[in-house]
C-alpha cells in the first residue's frame, strides 16, 4: 500500500525543484542573450568605423 504522506511530500519537493530549475534556467538564457548582444555590439564597434556627426555645410555670406 501506498504512503499518502510520502506521495505528497515527493509531490511537494519536485515541484519545488522544478521551480527552482526554471527559474535557473530562465537566468541563464537570459545571461547568454546578454553576452551575444554584448558580443556583436563589440564586433560590430571594431569592424565598422565609428558613425561622426554629420559636418554642418557652410553656406556662402
Amino acid at each position: 500500500m501506498k504512503n499518502p504522506w510520502m506521495s505528497m511530500y515527493l509531490s511537494a519537493a519536485n515541484r519545488v525543484a522544478n521551480t527552482a530549475r526554471g527559474h535557473a534556467t530562465a537566468a541563464i538564457k537570459r545571461e547568454a542573450a546578454k553576452n551575444t548582444r554584448q558580443l556583436t555590439q563589440v564586433w560590430f564597434d571594431s569592424l565598422l568605423p565609428p558613425a561622426g556627426r554629420p559636418r554642418k555645410s557652410r553656406k556662402a555670406k
